[in-house]
């Protein structure tokens, strides 16, 4: 994914990004974050990445399913905002 497929002034989701969304469920450091997401996590994620890039994500069954931990989570998201942000 390129930046200039990212809405002006974000960059990409990296795992720093990631741990400090989901540090925010459950107001907690983001070294405190396990490194396997959890289904509500996973769901605060998507809203916190929706929010943050201003776009609707829709993920899709396989895509959910391949979020296991939070390099699974970034690695996902990059992929789906990455069609997201590029889809007129």
């Amino acid at each position: 994914m390129t930046t200039d497929a990212l809405p002006a002034g974000r960059a990409p989701l990296g795992r720093t990004e990631v741990l400090a969304m989901l540090a925010r469920y459950g107001d907690r450091a983001p070294e405190q974050v396990d490194e396997v997401v959890g289904s509500l996590e996973l769901t605060w994620l998507i809203a916190e990445a929706e929010q943050h890039y201003d776009l609707r994500l829709d993920l899709d069954d396989e895509q959910f399913a391949r979020i296991r931990t939070v390099d699974d989570a970034v690695a996902v998201l990059r992929e789906v905002l990455g069609s997201e942000a590029a889809a007129p």
